[in-house]
Formats: C-alpha cells, sequence, structure tokens
C-alpha cells in the first residue's frame, strides 16, 4: 500500500496537501484543473519534490528522503523522455545500467522482451524520431515495464495522441500494469481516460489531493469541485 500521511508540499502562493492511502495493483486516475498540482503531488511520490511536512510510504516503509532512483516507481511523462540521440534498445538499457556500459545479455533479452510486449518488436535499433507518436508512447512505457516497479506514475503521458491511440495505449497500460502486479496513478484531464482506466479517482482541487473514490460512484454523483471542474451548472432545488 502507498500512503501518505499528512503530506503538505508549499511553494509561493502555491499549496497541497493530501492523506490518503492506495492499494497496490489497483488503478487510480488523478484529476483536477490546471495548476491545482496533479503533478506535484506524482513529483512528491516519485522523489522528485520535498515536501516540507508528512511522510510517503511504501509498504510501510518511510520513502520520504530516498532518492528518486532507490524508490519502487517507474514514471512515464508528457514528452516521453527519450534520448533522441539514442537507439530504442539503448534507452530502454540505461534504465536497468543507469551507468552506462556494454548491456548485459540478460538485460538485452529484458529489452527485447519488452519491446515485444508493447508491439515494438524488430524496431529497437531505431532511434525515437524515426517512430510515431505512439510508437514512442509504447517506447516509453516499455522503459517503465523493464524497470519492474511496483508503483508506475503516468503524467499525462498520452496527451498529445488522437482518441482512438489515446485508448489502445490505456489499455496497453492497463494490460502492463495488470501483468506486473502493480499500482498505476494516471494524471488527466479527460473525465473519459478516468471512466476507461481507472477503479479510483483522486481529485485534487482547492489544494486538497482528496481521498480516491470508486470511479463510478464520483461521477454518478460528483462533488461540488468535480462538477465546476467539468462544467456542470448546479442549479437551486
Amino acid at each position: 500500500m502507498l500512503r501518505l500521511d499528512g503530506l503538505s508540499v508549499t511553494e509561493g502562493d502555491f499549496s497541497l496537501t493530501a492523506d490518503l492511502a492506495l492499494n497496490a495493483g489497483e488503478r487510480v486516475a488523478v484529476i483536477g484543473p490546471s495548476g491545482a498540482g496533479k503533478s506535484t503531488l506524482l513529483d512528491v511520490i516519485a522523489g522528485f519534490r520535498a515536501p516540507q511536512a508528512g511522510r510517503v510510504s511504501w509498504r510501510g516503509q518511510d520513502m520520504t528522503t530516498t532518492v528518486p532512483g532507490k524508490r519502487p516507481v517507474a514514471m512515464l511523462f508528457q514528452d516521453n523522455n527519450l534520448f533522441p540521440h539514442l537507439s530504442v534498445a539503448r534507452n530502454l538499457g540505461l534504465a536497468l545500467q543507469p551507468g552506462g556500459g556494454a548491456i548485459t545479455a540478460v538485460n538485452s533479452q529484458r529489452v527485447t522482451d519488452a519491446l515485444a510486449r508493447v508491439g515494438l518488436d524488430g524496431l529497437g535499433a531505431r532511434r525515437p524520431g524515426a517512430l510515431s507518436g505512439g510508437q514512442q508512447s509504447r517506447a516509453a512505457l516499455a522503459r517503465a515495464l523493464v524497470q519492474d516497479r511496483p508503483v508506475m506514475l503516468l503524467d499525462e503521458p498520452f496527451a498529445a495522441l488522437g482518441p482512438a491511440l489515446k485508448s489502445e495505449m490505456l489499455d496497453l497500460v492497463a494490460e502492463v500494469a495488470d501483468s506486473l502486479g502493480a499500482l498505476v496513478m494516471l494524471v488527466t484531464h479527460d473525465p473519459a481516460d478516468a471512466r476507461r482506466f481507472a477503479q479510483r479517482v483522486v481529485l485534487v482541487s482547492d489544494g486538497v489531493a482528496a481521498a480516491p473514490v470508486p470511479t463510478s460512484d464520483l461521477f454518478a454523483d460528483p462533488p461540488a469541485a468535480l462538477r465546476a471542474y467539468l462544467g456542470q451548472v448546479t442549479r437551486p432545488g
């Protein structure tokens, strides 16, 4: 279980608090207005940003001060974060051997298997620029797959894709996450993504990352903050 206990992040006029728990193996969407702190929430969990107060723990182990590379976390960014001058296979290899050097036979096989798993079999020698947008997203997912981490954080990695391709990628992430037994947190602006992908939803609004709520329950009876985000008018009764 991933726990955020009394978490508080403050930067100038911005503040975010969180007190919540997420289960191993579940799929969670993180939604809310722009600037509310969705990416900040993921950054704190990944270790890229330090909270001013509170604790981040995984399976009972405090990792609040653990450096990003030592956390049980893999992250997919909106720009895929692939090195353009390296082959796709080399990009994946760096996730396994951050120090560089010749990739071992075992890790080379893991890279080959991961590329095949996401539908990029035989494309490892290409550079990211030679791939389509959808293929680049698959490569970034393959990089997370080879890391074999129990927590996957997705910060709108498919926002630039068309609706059909985005749905395809969400389904692929769900398959990969289920095969790993990984907890997945997906930041998205699209309620349709949450409905398609997530079992529960964390709403980030008004400086608070709320406790997760079952997706169907949240959209069946949205709170005022979600109604405002969705542009739904609450009529006086």
